[in-house]
């Protein structure tokens, strides 16, 4: 018997072995899937987070570049808020409109009068709403995602409030 008392010690130490080796594939492989959903939603945020940040620097940066006297205005056109920045160059006046509209931030830069309507302008970038408002030459622009951010530029010009 005791042949066979020796056999059943080295089985349940094999068992047991295996089993211990067993639960600790299970635990990586559990952790590293528990690791990768983590990974996946920080960069889902962070990237959210870049872009309503990014469609506000842009927005700041153009509204800085063309904010001389009487150059900026806010319109509404076909139901949709624009930003208008004229600028002459060689005595012409040209107009960048910058506007949110179908998940996107779009600009359209064209001579003053072309005709060009709000859907032929380029796309800057996928975000999430934009909205623009202007009172007293302040200019305040807001993202409204998860994180929506907030900026409220002076300008210098004091803007033109078109009605």
């Amino acid at each position: 018997m005791s042949g066979n008392d020796d056999k059943r010690v080295r089985l349940t130490g094999a068992l047991f072995t295996l089993l211990l080796f067993l639960v600790f594939v299970l635990s990586a492989l559990f952790l590293v899937l528990m690791g990768g959903k983590v990974y996946e939603n920080i960069n889902n945020r962070t990237e959210m987070t870049y872009r309503e940040d990014v469609a506000l620097s842009y927005i700041a940066n153009k509204v800085r570049q063309g904010d001389e006297a009487g150059s900026v205005s806010l319109k509404e056109e076909s139901g949709t808020k624009v930003l208008e920045i004229k600028q002459d160059i060689e005595g012409s006046v040209y107009v960048t409109s910058i506007y949110y509209q179908d998940g996107k931030l779009w600009e359209l830069f064209s001579d003053e009068g072309s005709g060009l309507l709000l859907g032929e302008g380029n796309e800057i970038l996928s975000c999430s709403p934009v909205s623009m408002e202007m009172n007293n030459g302040l200019l305040h622009i807001r993202t409204q995602g998860n994180e929506g951010g907030s900026l409220w530029l002076s300008l210098r010009s004091k803007g033109v409030q078109d009605e």
